[in-house]
């Protein structure tokens, strides 16, 4: 689709402007300018990079496909439409996070709320159903409507979504053998990522993932690649590979670029938005903060912290997934680290020691930047 910006106007600019309406953005008698003239103004900009930053989006004013399907999603309201599980194309929106939010507090799994209608919500909202003398077709009408607003919270102590995903890791063990990672290098086929200075995001991330895969393999984990050099895929694609994998985790590689070229260092990304019941991924969260403090201690990168976003593939795996922004090809000092096949083997390092500290208990974990490879090899 196109790029919507500050000083673009017509009928997209309108339903743009209509939406941010909707969610007191923008005041109500802006959503009545005359169809055809609606302006992406000023106010129309700060409201769109409001919405962005609670969203959990890049931060940049422009309306481009992401922004535009969270606008849509964030429209509806639980009740303003009849919700059911519909395969090739499922119900997204907040109103399906606010339901998913509600069946967990009742103590119903209905996985992560990622404001996504799939078989787990359904097979929930079919158990609530059977428990409360309703029909069991996992469709969400009045009559299910009105059971929801009527029932009290059962599930008590903490976000019934961030304890299943604490014990899940608890069960797993501290033990590598045994674990599957998925390792996504960023873009690749005819998508070549960020280009400056004669670095290729894909190609330097497709190094890097091979490094991170071969020091998993070596103690003991199952690591799949998304892509190989000539291949790409979605961001969807990159999550259905990682969900039919059953992955424990997911570490996606990518660079940065900027037009200025004093931009540089290293960020971390996790599953975190604004949403009903503020959906995020603990796990997911604790293991970008991991990868950053091991990177950063390990490189003289700037720490440019972790940060929790709604991006697709964060979104749209099941398992604990980040995002590691590894410098920027745009800056010269990050540009020549990542040139460098000791700085992408230390990187590597890095990663494999962030993976391990994750299920680590504490009274076993190690200090930031001390773990190394030979004590992770299986005996």
């Amino acid at each position: 689709m196109q790029l919507y910006r500050r000083g673009h106007r017509g009928p997209a600019v309108a339903q743009v402007r209509a939406a941010l309406a909707t969610l007191a953005l923008l005041p109500d008698a802006d959503a009545a300018t005359a169809f055809g003239n609606a302006v992406f103004d000023d106010a129309c900009d700060r409201a769109v990079r409001a919405f962005q930053q609670r969203r959990g989006l890049s931060v940049d004013g422009i309306v481009g496909p992401e922004t535009f399907r969270a606008l849509e999603e964030a429209r509806w309201r639980l009740g303003d439409r009849v919700l059911s599980y519909r395969v090739a194309r499922p119900f997204v929106g907040d109103d399906v996070a606010a339901l998913q939010e509600r069946l967990l507090e009742l103590g119903f799994d209905a996985g992560r709320c990622d404001g996504i209608f799939g078989a787990q919500t359904a097979t929930a909202l079919r158990e609530l159903q059977r428990n409360y003398g309703l029909v069991p077709d996992g469709t969400c009408g009045p009559a299910t409507l009105r059971a929801l607003r009527q029932l009290g919270r059962k599930v008590v102590g903490g976000r019934p979504h961030l304890l299943r995903e604490d014990e899940a890791l608890a069960r797993s063990g501290p033990a590598l053998i045994g674990k599957t990672v998925v390792v996504d290098p960023g873009h690749g086929g005819a998508d070549r990522g960020a280009v400056a200075g004669g670095l290729e995001e894909s190609a330097v991330v497709a190094d890097l993932a091979a490094r991170v895969e071969g020091r998993l393999v070596a103690v003991g984990v199952t690591a799949y690649l998304t892509r190989g050099p000539t291949t790409a895929m979605t961001d969807a694609q990159r999550a259905d590979f990682a969900n039919n994998a059953d992955a424990d985790l997911v570490l996606s590689l990518h660079c940065d670029a900027s037009p200025s070229p004093r931009c540089h260092g290293v960020a971390t990304y996790y599953y975190g938005t604004y949403r009903p019941g503020g959906a995020t991924s603990t796990v997911g969260e604790r293991l970008a903060g991991l990868v950053q403090r091991e990177v950063v201690a390990r490189t003289d990168l700037l720490d440019c912290g972790t940060h929790g976003t709604s991006w697709e593939l964060l979104r749209r795996t099941r398992m604990p997934t980040v995002r590691l922004e590894l410098g920027y090809v745009t800056n010269p000092g990050d540009a020549a680290r990542l040139a460098a096949a000791e700085f992408r083997d230390t990187v590597a390092e890095a990663v494999l020691a962030a993976v391990q500290r994750l299920y680590l208990p504490p009274e076993l974990d190690q200090p930031t930047g001390v773990l190394r490879l030979p004590a992770l090899a299986p005996g």
